[in-house]
């Protein structure tokens, strides 16, 4: 089957495959861009990939190059980055950063990619939508130089926040999460690593991003008082139980919601200004400690379940394109 293009679509909750696109040609405003690498991570993406976006949630929910509708069959990713074949000069054999779905080829909107820095690996460039998110949680949370921090979730997004805090003069960060294997990622990030029971306590902020009931009752025991837990996780449609009762009320504790679509008020930088800061973020070698797997695109349809079930374990697993 010939095709100017392939992309990934959700046939089925938990069921994917690949399809043919045909592309016309790019006009004025437009790129034409190869994908030379997506990244999945094991949470919103694989939530979607199963079905589970409450109806109430389907139009937030969208991403910005979608097809179809939720629950399936849908064309659904945000971590794309890709080399310009076609377009204006500047930007011509550049690689770019978009939030492309999983495609071989496409075509876009000039403003819609950003250019990578050159020396910023084009792999590694796949996490600065995820940063983007660990960016505009630490705008909505303020953290201060020598706070006591724990990330509670040391995924993909607790990832991100942890190494960007761990930059940060004077800071004790400590990513905590049930998986013992995540000290080394922990270690490479230059952020302490606990258990639940062993982390540190009298947190002066506690990032919240391991979407469990358990990680949030936690991050609620570990911040001192009039301290703020600044909420990440995403549950999809699953119900959540917040402990507001016994000492949540006595010590004036603040939970925080935060969520990569708005930028708090009085922050006076634009979205493009964000994802500017997130790729010069990722030219420190840190953040490749998060990348942990490579599969070809071809395998796409496999990868996904194995992710959502929890099988195939990954931070950000990385889907490599074919040059042609």
């Amino acid at each position: 089957m010939s095709s100017d293009a392939y992309a990934f679509w959700i046939a089925e909750p938990g069921r994917g495959e690949i399809r043919p696109v045909t592309l016309g040609e790019p006009g004025p405003d437009e790129v034409l861009v190869r994908t030379l690498h997506t990244g999945v991570s094991r949470g919103t993406e694989t939530l979607v990939f199963s079905g589970r976006v409450p109806e109430s949630q389907w139009s937030a929910m969208r991403a910005p190059f979608q097809e179809g509708d939720f629950p399936a069959p849908v064309k659904y990713g945000y971590l794309n980055v890709g080399l310009v074949e076609q377009g204006p000069p500047e930007l011509l054999g550049r690689t770019v950063f978009s939030l492309y779905t999983h495609q071989t080829r496409f075509i876009a909107p000039i403003s819609s990619v950003t250019v990578v820095p050159d020396d910023v690996p084009a792999h590694r460039a796949v996490l600065a939508g995820t940063v983007e998110t660990a960016v505009n949680a630490l705008w909505d949370a303020r953290p201060l130089i020598g706070d006591r921090i724990a990330v509670v979730g040391g995924g993909m997004v607790g990832g991100c926040a942890a190494a960007i805090l761990a930059r940060f003069p004077g800071v004790r960060v400590q990513i905590v999460d049930t998986d013992a294997g995540r000290a080394e990622m922990a270690a490479r990030l230059c952020a302490g690593f606990a258990s639940p029971e062993t982390a540190l306590g009298d947190c002066d902020l506690v990032i919240h991003a391991s979407a469990t009931e358990a990680g949030l009752t936690r991050s609620l025991e570990l911040v001192a008082p009039e301290g703020t837990v600044v909420e990440l996780s995403w549950y999809g449609d699953k119900p959540v139980s917040v402990p507001l009762g016994e000492f949540f009320h006595s010590r004036r504790l603040t939970i925080r919601g935060s969520q990569v679509g708005g930028i708090v008020p009085g922050r006076r930088r634009s979205y493009a200004d964000r994802l500017t800061l997130s790729l010069d973020l990722l030219r420190d070698d840190r953040f490749e400690a998060l990348v942990t797997g490579h599969s070809p695109f071809a395998e796409l349809p496999e990868v996904l379940p194995r992710l959502a079930d929890g099988s195939l374990p990954a931070l950000c697993h990385v889907i490599d394109y074919p040059e042609e």
